[in-house]
């Protein structure tokens, strides 16, 4: 049955509060619901939010958003992992009632003694449930007040409005007719799962020595951790690695993803396994297992964790294909199925096929996961998720992280929303976006204020501005302004993003005219890289991209997803938008056209700022060192290669209006 005082549509709720709402450790977000009552009497809510051990710390008051909407809403912070829970109580508020009523009588002269002795019956019931050391003395002289005829009728009704009576009776409420929703779940988990910058490189290029496009020597994981602390200065907070496993020979794909392999040709190395071993094994060009826990122990010196691929796919060489062929699907000629994303055909690859023998998949899944996870690997990017079972990896996932709530799994689905949606609801931290597909403005502000808004409760977007697979035609044809913006927005827009090595050199190279693809991809051949040339000789985007980090790491606002502002802008090619968290706040303009400089008036949310709508304060951006002086309405110039955006950080200070620095 409803209660006695409705409270109706809470929110976040995620599939019918069937699982759990997600935030990490820290994370501030809205809880909100509706809540009224008949008649005229006021109502009041609050949010309870109860840590895992089922201890509610001082309920949280929430506000009506909306005069007359019955929509109330209160921000909650978890403090420490694990499961939590939250729930929302409403009750008839007496001494509102009573507040509201007095206010109208009094004044007028209507029933004026008998307002004031129910006014001091009430104050004298709240007073019990008040701790004497919480200001009950305060609200017990407000009944003596109500009650002393001596005094002017304005001051008895004055003694009852106090402002520390009124703070005290705020503090500690009398609550009638409390009505109190059933417990919500709520996972919380480690910052990481929110927050951080992704870098990916091939360990098998750092190192690497090619002449004539034969390979001389092969990068390994010892030379690969000689890349390491580049990466760390860059502000890089994961590093991650693709498939670090033997590669197949059988259907080995060549160069430029040629369907027959030379004699020197590496193999994609989610062609997983061959005779040395499958996906708990290591490539033997890369090094040994000691080699592999050296790297780790490396990154972690620079204080970077390394994220391994999981691609749950064989070659044709893989041990699992000899012991288990159930695990396979066949043909009619008896030949087991490769996998095809047409027109894109991968003969060296095998999808596993999970209705055979489904609880089998699991338990070696779960094995090999675990078997990195003793060798330091806390965070997985988990290959084509959507290609296998959604109940699948809510088994995996729930398994891992009931011993180790620690490890995050990434999900590679760029596929349909709803794949996307579920893949988050049942236990993946991250996920892959539409991000590399959105260039245009109102494309990435209405993107932006999808993944921000009710979605956040459930899917985390990880901005990756480039992979292995994906060379979008912006940034084939925008040259290096191009490479800039995407930067600047993946940076500035999600709390995590990525970033595919070569991206900071510019590499624009597309394999076709239409094509996504790389020429000469890495994933099918060694591609050393000359970094301290490009940087002596200004090619690298490094200095954006540290800069760029180091802000991220500053500013509280950066490291949130659910609080997003967009400020109007009279040009369609410039994009403004605000982040704030408390009383940091971190405003960009994006010049989206990387051709031709752009210029406009950008009209601020002043309030969503922390400002007035008459503050003019000193800004400095952060990429370039220049100061303007900023108000409502503001000029602004973008020009592509110089500036491509602003980045201005904003801590409002009440008293002087506002400061930005």
């Amino acid at each position: 049955m409803i209660g006695r005082i409705p409270v109706l549509d809470v929110r976040p709720l995620v599939d019918c509060g069937r699982r759990p709402a997600k935030a990490v450790v820290g994370e501030t977000f809205e809880v909100t619901a509706t809540v009224f009552r008949e008649g005229h009497d006021a109502v009041a809510a609050n949010v309870v939010l109860r840590d895992p051990a089922g201890r509610s710390g001082p309920y949280t008051p929430m506000r009506e958003l909306e005069p007359g909407s019955d929509r109330w809403g209160a921000y909650v912070t978890p403090g420490a992992e694990g499961r939590w829970s939250y729930s929302v109580e409403a009750w008839s508020d007496p001494v509102a009632t009573w507040r509201h009523t007095a206010a109208i009588k009094i004044p007028a002269g209507i029933d004026t003694e008998l307002v004031l002795a129910e006014g001091a019956l009430l104050y004298e019931r709240a007073a019990a449930g008040v701790p004497k050391s919480d200001g009950r003395p305060a609200v017990l002289a407000a009944v003596d007040g109500l009650r002393d005829t001596k005094r002017s009728v304005a001051a008895r009704h004055a003694a009852a409005l106090a402002p520390d009576v009124v703070a005290v009776l705020d503090r500690h409420p009398l609550r009638e007719l409390v009505t109190a929703t059933r417990p919500h779940p709520l996972h919380v988990e480690r910052q990481r799962a929110l927050f951080g910058s992704w870098y990916e490189f091939f360990p098998r290029s750092e190192g690497a020595v090619v002449k004539d496009g034969v390979p001389v020597r092969h990068g390994t994981f010892r030379t690969a951790a000689e890349r390491l602390p580049a990466v760390a200065a860059m502000g890089f907070d994961v590093v991650y690695l693709p498939p670090i496993h033997p590669i197949g020979t059988a259907f080995r794909k060549g160069r430029d993803n040629a369907l027959t392999a030379g004699p020197h040709d590496v193999g994609s190395p989610w062609a997983i396994g061959s005779p040395e071993g499958g996906h708990d094994a290591i490539h033997p060009e890369l090094g040994t297992l000691e080699d592999f826990d050296h790297f780790v122990a490396r990154a972690r010196e620079l204080r970077m964790e390394v994220a391994l691929d999981f691609a749950l796919q064989c070659s044709p060489d893989h041990p699992w294909v000899e012991k288990h062929p159930e695990w396979f699907a066949h043909r009619a000629d008896g030949s087991i199925a490769y996998a095809e994303n047409p027109p894109k055909k991968y003969q060296d690859i095998y999808p596993v096929a999970f209705d055979a023998d489904f609880p089998g998949i699991v338990r070696e899944t779960l094995r090999v996961l675990r078997h990195w996870m003793a060798h330091g690997v806390r965070i997985f990017r988990v290959d084509n998720p959507h290609t296998k079972p959604v109940v699948f990896w809510e088994k995996v996932i729930a398994d891992v992280n009931r011993t180790d709530p620690d490890v995050i799994f990434l999900a590679e689905a760029f596929t349909r929303p709803a794949m996307m949606s579920v893949l988050g609801q049942i236990g993946f931290q991250q996920s892959y976006t539409y991000f590399t597909w959105r260039t245009a403005k109102d494309e990435l502000e209405a993107y932006a204020r999808e993944l921000s808004g009710e979605k956040a409760a459930w899917m985390r977007p990880n901005f990756f501005v480039n992979t292995p697979d994906i060379l979008h035609a912006y940034l084939q044809t925008g040259g290096r302004p191009a490479f800039e913006v995407r930067a600047v927005l993946a940076a500035t827009l999600s709390p995590s993003w990525g970033v595919y090595a070569g991206f900071e050199l510019c590499e624009a190279a597309s394999a076709a005219p239409g094509s996504e693809e790389y020429l000469h991809s890495e994933k099918y051949e060694l591609r050393p890289r000359d970094w301290a040339a490009a940087e002596a000789e200004g090619r690298s985007l490094a200095p954006l991209i540290t800069t760029l980090n180091r802000l991220r790491r500053r500013h509280p606002a950066l490291q949130q997803l659910r609080d997003i502002t967009f400020h109007p802008v009279d040009n369609g090619a410039v994009l403004a938008y605000s982040k704030r968290r408390g009383d940091d706040v971190v405003l960009v303009v994006v010049n989206l056209d990387p051709f031709h400089t752009q210029e406009a008036t950008v009209s601020l949310n002043m309030p969503e700022l922390g400002l007035s709508w008459h503050d003019s304060v000193p800004v400095r951006d952060a990429l370039t060192g220049e100061t303007y002086h900023w108000g409502r309405d503001n000029y602004v110039r973008l020009e592509p290669g110089r500036a491509p955006a602003h980045v201005l950080s904003l801590r409002p200070t009440p008293s002087i209006g506002g400061s930005l620095s």
